[in-house]
């Protein structure tokens, strides 16, 4: 199964006597959006300012969702417009996100390269990529070489995270999830099991 959440920030519950690290995802607002017999949509969230296009492949859920995902299997009997409530809870799941973008990060912090000796003369080497290629063959640099450049805001699927509970706070239902979840507080992440 797949559904949508939003990682909204961490904190530590007490599983025994050990205190265990957790991110809190936001599974609320997870809905129906389009029942089929293979596939079936389901969506998240409201558009605020929707195009008629839009409004027309949702008729039947009344509103423009912000994110929507096919998905081959619900819980039974529900409708279009239903909110989906997990009633089993998953040991483990896989979370999907766009990592946190890092920006322009040289070879020292993206491929973890040692850089330049700090003596004999060298002090503008430390953190210099040194030597990209061979010679005279094959006279280029090849494709695919580590270098300098952008890092970060890439999708990420990050498996076996343990799900330690489910709880509601204030109305809203969170999966609390122990390792490593991709993203920023605030992004939408999509969680499989």
């Amino acid at each position: 199964m797949k559904i949508f959440g939003k990682k909204t920030q961490m904190t530590r519950v007490e599983v025994g006597v050990i205190s265990t690290p957790v991110t809190l995802i936001d599974v609320t607002d997870n809905v129906v959006a389009r029942l089929g017999e293979q596939k079936s949509v389901i969506a998240w969230g409201q558009k605020k300012k929707a195009t008629k296009a839009e409004m027309s492949q949702y008729k039947g859920l009344g509103f423009a969702p912000v994110r929507a995902m096919e998905v081959t299997e619900l819980p039974a009997d529900v409708k279009v417009g239903d909110k989906i409530v997990i009633t089993e809870l998953p040991e483990k799941v896989a979370v999907t996100g766009i990592s946190k973008g890092k920006g322009f990060a040289g070879v020292v912090k993206r491929y973890g390269f040692g850089g330049g000796p700090k003596t004999h003369g060298q002090s503008d080497r430390l953190r210099a990529p040194g030597s990209i290629g061979a010679g005279t063959d094959p006279g280029r640099v090849l494709k695919g070489t580590r270098m300098a450049g952008r890092m970060g805001s890439d999708t990420v699927k990050v498996r076996n995270l343990k799900v330690v509970k489910q709880v509601e706070i204030d109305g809203r239902s969170y999966l609390l999830v122990k390792g490593s979840v991709p993203g920023a507080k605030g992004t939408l992440v999509n969680i499989s099991w």
